[in-house]
This record gives C-alpha cells, sequence and structure tokens, in this order.
C-alpha cells in the first residue's frame, strides 16, 4: 500500500477580464479495491458554483458554473489517497484467455464493444504489422507476454517528448514520428492490442516518481497529468500498462477518469466568452508525493 497526496494546479490567464462558460473538472477518484479516497479538497478562483456527477463512465466530475468575470481561472485540486497497486508476479488470467487469440463471454461482449473496435484508419496496415511482430509464428501466443512485450516496445523505441498542445496525435502519426506524448503512447497502445481482438480504454490520471523524494529514478511523464492504458483480461479485469515507463499493474498511478477514447477523460475542460487573443497561458504544476504511514497513521 501507498499513501500519496496529488496537488494538481492549473492557471489560465487572460489579457483582460473575461466571463467563464461552465467547466467541467475531473480530479477526484472513485473508491475502490485498489484506490482509497482519503481527503480532497477543491479550490476554484473567482468563486463558483459547483455540483457533481458520473459520466457515462462513472467517472467523477465537477460542474463548474461562474457568475463574475476574471482575467486569472485558478483550479487546485489536493487529494490524499491509499493506492493498492495489482503486485502478483502474474495476472489470475483464465485458462481460455491465458493465450491468444481468445474471445471474450457473449454476456461481457457488449458492454466491452466499443473498447474492442479499433478508432483510427490503418489503411497501410503499419500499426497492425508492428504488433504483429510479437505474436507467435508457432501458433498461440502467451497474453500476458504479448501485453508485456507490446508497453515495453513503444517505450523502448519512440522518443518520448511532452506535448502542451490539446488533442492527440493518431497512432499513424506516432509511428511515422517515432515519438509522441503519454497520451499519445496510450492511444498507440490501445490501437494496438485491439488490433489483436483485445478491450482497451485510456486512463487519465497522475504518475508518483520517487524521485521528488529523494528516491534514485528513471520515471517519465512526471509533473503534469499523466495517461496509460487499461485492457481487460478476464479473470484479471481490467489490468493497467503504461507504455511511457513500460510498467503495468498500476506501481506508482493514480488513475483518476478511465474513458473509451481521450477526449472524453480530459481533466479540464470550458469555454470563455471573449477573443481568441484574450487568451495568455495556462501553467499546470502537478506534485505527488509519499506519505510515511505508522501503524496506520499518516
Amino acid at each position: 500500500m501507498q499513501r500519496l497526496t496529488v496537488d494538481h494546479k492549473t492557471t489560465y490567464s487572460y489579457r483582460k477580464p473575461v466571463q467563464f462558460g461552465e467547466h467541467r473538472l475531473m480530479f477526484r477518484p472513485r473508491d475502490s479495491h485498489d484506490l482509497r479516497l482519503l481527503n480532497a479538497e477543491l479550490t476554484i478562483q473567482p468563486q463558483a458554483k459547483v455540483h457533481w456527477l458520473h459520466d457515462v463512465f462513472s467517472n467523477s466530475v465537477a460542474v463548474a458554473r461562474f457568475e463574475v468575470p476574471s482575467d486569472q481561472l485558478y483550479l487546485e485540486s489536493l487529494i490524499v489517497i491509499d493506492r493498492y497497486p495489482f503486485d502478483r508476479p502474474k495476472f489470475p488470467i483464465e485458462e481460455y484467455a491465458r493465450s491468444l487469440p481468445f474471445s471474450y463471454p457473449l454476456r461481457e461482449v457488449p458492454d466491452l464493444g466499443r473498447t474492442i473496435e479499433r478508432h483510427y484508419p490503418d489503411p497501410g496496415r503499419e500499426i497492425t504489422e508492428w504488433t504483429r511482430r510479437f505474436l507467435s509464428d508457432a501458433g498461440a501466443t502467451d497474453t500476458e507476454e504479448f501485453l508485456i512485450k507490446v508497453t515495453g516496445a513503444i517505450r523502448d523505441e519512440f522518443a518520448y517528448v511532452e506535448r502542451t498542445e490539446p488533442g492527440v496525435q493518431s497512432p499513424a502519426e506516432t509511428l511515422e514520428n517515432g515519438s509522441g506524448s503519454c497520451r499519445d503512447y496510450a492511444v498507440f497502445m490501445m490501437e494496438a492490442v485491439r488490433s489483436v481482438g483485445l478491450a482497451a480504454r485510456f486512463v487519465s490520471g497522475y504518475l508518483y516518481d520517487p524521485a521528488i523524494d529523494g528516491t534514485e529514478s528513471e520515471i517519465m511523464g512526471a509533473g503534469s497529468t499523466h495517461a496509460w492504458v487499461q485492457v481487460y483480461l478476464p479473470g484479471a479485469g481490467w489490468v493497467e500498462f503504461d507504455p511511457t515507463n513500460g510498467s503495468h499493474g498500476g506501481h506508482n498511478l493514480v488513475p483518476i477518469a478511465v474513458a473509451r477514447e481521450p477526449g472524453q477523460a480530459v481533466p479540464v475542460s470550458g469555454t470563455y466568452d471573449g477573443r481568441p487573443e484574450d487568451f495568455l497561458e495556462m501553467s499546470v504544476e502537478v506534485t505527488v508525493r509519499a506519505m510515511q504511514v505508522l501503524d496506520g497513521v499518516a
């Protein structure tokens, strides 16, 4: 178990006061067997009326409505969680699903359907052929081994870059460029594993880097929001894979929102009434730290 604090600050600056439209904020995780939310604080300036809802994926969403204009919008989310990552040496996959290819049970197909479908064109089969390298020529392929190899190959074969512009590259662009952000890696991996019939979904959240607490680390993607992939494996459920760091099982990851595609899991989205040139800049600062727990008390 890890006890972590996440302090996420986002600031939007404008040339003159503007009127803000409705904003949707995805900062709060949901309690589950692998994550316990101990505390959550949300600060918004200027003052806003906030109500909460669960979206179509059961993510927790804060909807903020503003009454007064301002030349700055400041959002800060502070959460404290206990995280219980997947720490078994092997996933408890059902026998029939331990090798590829396999078919999901008919009762689950209606709910998994869109997460199995590919979302981006691959007319030249470049993504398909890239993925086929990890399938055995001799017959069945071990499912767990396949996923671990794909996760590691994305980390090893592409150059990680930080991109502040919204949206994601298509998987074809990531393959052609040989580089991408964590969002691009996640989308690429989803399409790769979907090409062999696996269900995959996008995860937005945070990454704990032990280096911030003085431990040597080679983790990439910390200091901002992070993105990775969950793959549905019968018997194990939704298992986390982080292609940015070539890791799996959820260690050091704090999931906030899951979605079929990245546009459905944006941490902050909203509008303002003004000219495009009124917007000056956006800054994001994310700090994830570990808290020492002694006899159950932090």
